[in-house]
């Protein structure tokens, strides 16, 4: 396990509530630097589904010859901005230690998935967010090269946003600013043409997460004439990781790993 930080230097650490955001590495063997998927999962910003949304979707990757990262980032009640600074961390870790991991440091995806997915669109959109430099990973690029949201929460200022997330993103905020940053933590409003391509995916019956966040999301990228691959399957529940228990919708996982290699032309071991 790597601790993205050493302890005394984690940015609004709080003794009380500890939580030391850590990731763990899925490596494997080649003769080349590959791709590499780093992995948000799921969980609200409450708890972390490490097993369905974690491990499990690194191990995929791993199948199909990409490196992976599961990041295990703050969550409530730590507020916004605790958790992007966890992820732009992360992504500043892998590709300052690109050699250490055998990664190709211009071939770094990121991946979430539900309230993971609303962090991953997060960095997505604000991978220039400004931190204070701890040491030299801060001065890196957090840009991603790529991005693959799972029935993300995309949307926070919007009547189909999911309410747990924003609460335990937010809490701590009053109103104006809850609204404001509402708002900023909108993905779907700050894409532009620089934003990297994305691929999306999202079940129409989702009762959780409302397939609207991933239709305005790509309706916004299309907008901006970002690439993008969207795929929405008509049925399945919310929180499927791989989808095992829906053959069709499953399909989600290697079409987004050809969609690496094929489109993006991402390196992987074969």
């Amino acid at each position: 396990m790597i601790n993205l930080w050493e302890k005394e230097n984690i940015p609004l650490y709080k003794e009380e509530f500890g939580q030391i955001p850590v990731m763990e590495p899925f490596l494997i063997d080649s003769d080349k630097p590959l791709g590499t998927v780093i992995i948000f999962p799921g969980g609200g910003y409450h708890h972390l589904s490490l097993e369905n949304e974690g491990s499990k979707i690194a191990e995929f990757y791993n199948n199909n010859g990409f490196n992976a990262f599961v990041v295990t980032y703050r969550l409530s009640p730590y507020n916004h901005p605790a958790m992007l600074y966890d992820a732009l961390r992360a992504i500043r870790y892998v590709r300052y230690h690109a050699k250490e991991y055998n990664v190709n440091p211009e071939q770094i995806a990121i991946l979430g998935l539900s309230a993971g997915g609303h962090l991953a669109s997060s960095l997505l959109t604000h991978y220039d967010f400004e931190v204070e430099e701890k040491d030299e990973i801060d001065k890196v690029s957090a840009r991603p090269d790529a991005a693959i949201l799972c029935y993300g929460v995309l949307s926070l200022s919007s009547r189909y946003t999911h309410i747990g997330s924003r609460k335990n993103l937010l809490s701590d905020y009053p109103g104006d600013e809850y609204m404001a940053l509402s708002d900023f933590l909108s993905a779907e409003k700050h894409v532009n043409q620089d934003t990297p391509p994305t691929f999306l995916w999202h079940t129409a019956e989702d009762p959780v997460v409302p397939v609207s966040n991933s239709i305005d999301m790509a309706k916004a990228l299309s907008e901006n004439k970002v690439p993008f691959e969207l795929h929405i399957y008509p049925t399945g529940g919310h929180g499927m990781g791989l989808a095992h228990q829906k053959p069709h919708a499953s399909s989600w996982a290697p079409l987004s790993a050809a969609w690496l290699r094929d489109e993006l032309g991402f390196d992987f071991k074969d």
